[in-house]
């Protein structure tokens, strides 16, 4: 399974970004647990947001109300929508995948949010 993200860009505070994420060799009929994480310069990687193989969503406090986690109609797709974009929302955004207990990570989109 390979993942590739892309979407990032250069944006202004308040403007909004669309990341995807596709999991290549995964099966486009099934869905499994995926996730985007980001690493901002100097900083530990955190999970942003997640969505489960029933898309149940999950978003770490810093984004609820503005970024959205969803899957595509090809099920080993899935985006992050981020709206009213930051400063601190600057980072390299990963995405990840499960697949039989074993996640698998892609190169990341670097997103820069400056005026």
């Amino acid at each position: 399974v390979q993942l590739q993200a892309s979407g990032g860009g250069l944006v202004q505070p308040g403007e909004s970004l669309k990341l995807r994420c596709v999991a290549d060799g995964a099966s486009i009929f099934t869905p499994n647990d995926m996730a985007w994480y980001r690493q901002a310069p100097g900083k530990q990687r955190e999970l942003v947001a997640s969505i489960t193989s029933s898309d149940i969503t999950n978003y770490t406090d810093s984004v609820k109300g503005r970024f959205a986690v969803f899957r595509g109609n090809a099920k080993n797709t899935v985006y992050l929508q981020m709206n009213s974009l930051k400063h601190e929302d600057t980072a390299v955004y990963s995405c990840t995948i499960n697949r039989f207990g074993t996640v698998y990570w892609g190169q990341g989109t670097l997103v820069t949010v400056s005026s």
